[in-house]
């Protein structure tokens, strides 16, 4: 099914690279523009707020909560019944340390609260997140898709692997350029887009 978007695009690939090609321009000029700055650090507002950015000229849903119920694989995300009272759960979450702030993160992916691009919007959250609360932030390029996505399906279980694997790939640049746009390519690639270099849009 082809998502409606605000580009009338109406073949799944043309849509595919239209998306990864603005969104990735949207999430440079997030970082350029000291916008990110303007994040709600660890709120749902914060992380709609990111989501209305990357995908708002694309998408009208973009940075709205969800009115479907969506699965991935065999995984049901957070029935649309309890979506509002999940993500308030979440905002009241702590977010001191570490672990603290990949368990709000494992919610939050559980939560789903968006149509699509949720991954993508929630690693940005995340790294916002962990540099104002431990002053690092994650180089994705150091995190293995594969042991990511297998690590992040078993979040919903046991959060070790996910903390374990994402805690060996701290740094301390957290306003460093390039990590910021070598990990959104990186958080792309996760997802299947990866044709477009975010530095070079």
């Amino acid at each position: 099914m082809i998502l409606t978007n605000k580009l009338n695009i109406t073949n799944q690939v043309e849509l595919a690279k239209a998306e990864e090609k603005i969104s990735k321009q949207k999430a440079k000029q997030l970082f350029d523009s000291g916008d990110i700055t303007k994040v709600e650090v660890g709120t749902f507002a914060g992380l709609a707020f990111i989501h209305g950015y990357l995908f708002g000229d694309i998408y009208d849903f973009a940075g709205k909560i969800r009115k479907v119920n969506i699965a991935k694989g065999n995984f049901r995300f957070a029935p649309l019944m309890y979506l509002e009272q999940s993500l308030k759960h979440i905002d009241a979450m702590a977010q001191d340390s570490f672990d603290e702030i990949i368990e709000k993160y494992v919610e939050m992916n559980i939560a789903h609260p968006f149509r699509e691009g949720n991954g993508r919007a929630s690693r940005i959250w995340l790294d916002v997140m962990l540099k104002t609360a431990i002053k690092q932030v994650i180089d994705w390029n150091l995190v293995d898709k594969e042991e990511y996505l297998s690590a992040m399906q078993r979040s919903v279980v046991k959060d070790v692997e996910i903390k374990v694997l994402l805690q060996q790939a701290l740094t301390d640049k957290i306003n460093d350029r390039v990590i910021f746009m070598k990990g959104i390519d990186v958080s792309y690639y996760y997802e299947g887009y990866s044709q477009f270099k975010t530095e070079e849009l």
